[in-house]
């Protein structure tokens, strides 16, 4: 991706260049470069996602936005990731309650199409999982652990 792509803008306070980097990606030489429509998917994500939490709770870390597929598959993503899409976002939680408090933020006042608790047991690591799909926003809630 060219730096002036890098540096596009899909919000006030969101770069193409946030959701779309990847530390394995870059350790692996793996472009992890969106089309067209995975970048307006991107955009429209954080429109109606990501700003309005950025907004209300000040910054927000994310974790994993845009994966292609090789990018998906070395992570050991689902082959229907959504993040496949340009339509998910994985986001940091530093502790519980503040990940209740964004959990319970989305779910009472934005539209999404899947909103995630998400527990890695070996490790106690927390992240939300958001997606936000043009055409069907489900909201569908969950509270899932991993190993």
């Amino acid at each position: 991706m060219d730096n002036k792509n890098q540096n596009m803008m899909l919000s006030p306070h969101f770069s193409l260049w946030e959701m779309t980097r990847s530390g394995t990606a870059e350790q692996l030489g793996i472009e992890n470069i969106p089309n067209a429509e995975e970048v307006e998917n991107l955009r429209l994500l954080c429109k109606y996602v990501l700003e309005p939490l950025r907004q209300r709770f000040g910054r927000i870390i994310i974790t994993s936005g845009f994966r292609c597929e090789a990018l998906n598959n070395r992570v050991r993503g689902v082959p229907t990731s959504q993040h496949l899409c340009g339509q998910a976002a994985d986001i940091h939680i530093s502790n519980r309650e503040m990940g209740m408090r964004y959990f319970n933020f989305i779910k009472d006042n934005l539209v999404f199409d899947q909103l995630l608790f998400e527990r890695r047991l070996k490790n106690g690591c927390l992240w939300l999982h958001v997606s936000y799909n043009a055409s069907n926003n489900r909201r569908k809630i969950g509270i899932l652990s991993m190993k």
